[in-house]
């Protein structure tokens, strides 16, 4: 697999956990940009869908998200949060 179709795999997986996690509009998720803003501009994204975003995330790609992993930049945009999924998945 190439490192654009990994991309490719983790952006579609991405969009489809939140879409589902936060019971939002497929339409709404695939407008997601990467300066799309998530955690305080998504009211569906509270501390507690967080939770389960991080836990679906991890089933889902395969990775393991370590408390040390987590820094507010990650939940700003949908582009914090993409860059991220896809470091975690190319060191899976």
């Amino acid at each position: 697999m190439t490192a654009e179709t990994a991309s490719t795999d983790t952006d579609t997986a991405l969009r489809s956990i939140l879409s589902e996690v936060l019971s939002l509009d497929g339409e709404q998720v695939a407008a997601f940009d990467s300066d799309t803003g998530l955690f305080g501009h998504i009211p569906e994204l509270d501390s507690m869908a967080v939770a389960t975003l991080l836990t679906e995330m991890e089933d889902r790609l395969g990775i393991v998200i370590d408390d040390e992993d987590l820094e507010a930049e990650m939940l700003e945009t949908y582009g914090g949060l993409l860059t991220f999924a896809e470091a975690k998945v190319a060191g899976a």
